[in-house]
């Protein structure tokens, strides 16, 4: 048998495949989630007009405080947000993402510690954060 035989019989190996180990079915993706307070939903929403893009970054915000790991999670302090990621992520223009920003600190939500480093209440507003009491370990 020559070289030539061999090859053309020879048969590829699937990316799935390994050594002795049959084809694995491809895991199912399931989506994440992150737990929004309900007052959200049922007062801030309705009290305070917000549009996509200040809800958008609001969430945004909230969410690396609140519903991933933080160091600064006691403190309702966000880790380090570069802009451009953040116009990136959020498919969002830099003067729509300053504008969101300003208007959320006028309604108190979040506070500008340093350029890319917030404070999120962690219940939205000052009234709300004292009604469950929470005080950021003396922030």
């Amino acid at each position: 048998m020559d070289i030539h035989t061999v090859l053309q019989n020879h048969q590829k190996k699937s990316k799935n495949y390994e050594l002795g180990r049959p084809q694995e079915r491809p895991k199912k993706k399931t989506p994440t989630t992150s737990e929004i307070p309900d007052l959200f939903f049922d007062d801030v929403l309705s009290e305070y007009k917000l549009s996509r893009v200040e809800i958008i970054v609001l969430m945004y915000l909230y969410r690396s405080v609140w519903c991933r790991p933080n160091l600064h999670k006691e403190y309702g302090i966000s880790p380090e947000v570069s802009y451009e990621a953040m116009t990136h992520e959020l498919h969002l223009s830099t003067d729509e993402i300053f504008s969101a920003l300003l208007k959320l600190e006028n309604f108190s939500f979040i506070r500008t510690i340093r350029p890319g480093q917030f404070f999120v209440r962690k219940y939205f507003t000052e009234k709300c954060d004292g009604l469950y009491e929470i005080d950021y370990d003396k922030f």
